[in-house]
């Protein structure tokens, strides 16, 4: 199972995002991904930067680690800008990109809401992120599609992406890889014993990546997958 961690990126400065980076990457781990929010979920007062500049940065900053979104969520922009943008990513870091994409949910409404974008009925989203994920595999993108419903299940699997569970748990996680290859994101336990388990579980059920939100430095990380056997 491959390793990564989810940037710091609910912040007005960039500095401390490239930083987790560059460490992530010295340290070993796999991959690095952005969130793709107008605001961190509930908390409008408070900034976030947006993905593709802080991923088109680490592209110049770092040489082996995977870059990619967690998710990019379809109708922000229009569909052809989003392929644009992770073709563009792609190719200036060499195609060692990860292109997670999703529908968005009720929780987003909110931000699309504030900007004057639509938010097409559920049905219309999930059709633009089938498409959107038929193209990106097509174009040699390895992708993932975010959801924990049976449409986000079946869209994953009809279109060739990985399907992302964000915080489930590890049952779930070993029912959905029967269906195709499936990715996990959500948090490290703060306690050791905690976080060495859930390593060692979301491995055992299968899943091909594990990716945790920023626990404040790559070690507690990595020493969970070293006590989970995983390094």
């Amino acid at each position: 199972m491959r390793l990564g961690v989810v940037l710091p990126t609910f912040a007005w400065d960039g500095a401390p995002a490239l930083a987790a980076a560059e460490q992530a990457e010295a340290a070993g781990l796999d991959g690095v991904f952005c969130y793709d929010h107008l605001w961190p979920l509930g908390e409008p007062g408070r900034p976030a930067l947006a993905p593709f500049p802080v991923l088109g940065a680490l592209a110049g900053r770092t040489s082996a680690i995977v870059l990619g979104t967690l998710v990019a969520r379809v109708g922000l922009v229009p569909d052809d800008v989003l392929a644009a943008e992770f073709a563009t990513l792609a190719e200036i870091c060499g195609g060692r990109v990860v292109a997670g994409i999703g529908t968005g949910d009720r929780l987003s409404v909110a931000e699309n809401d504030a900007y004057g974008i639509a938010t097409p009925p559920a049905r219309e989203r999930r059709a633009r992120c089938a498409a959107l994920a038929r193209r990106l595999v097509a174009e040699g993108l390895p992708t993932w599609v975010g959801g924990r419903s049976a449409g986000a299940a079946a869209l994953a699997r009809d279109s060739g992406a990985a399907l992302n569970l964000w915080s489930a748990p590890p049952e779930e996680v070993r029912a959905a890889g029967a269906g195709g290859e499936v990715t996990w994101g959500g948090l490290l336990p703060a306690e050791p014993a905690a976080a060495a388990a859930r390593v060692r579980a979301l491995a055992d059920a299968g899943a091909s990546w594990a990716v945790f939100q920023w626990p404040g430095a790559a070690t507690p990380l990595l020493a969970a997958a070293r006590e989970a056997g995983l390094r």
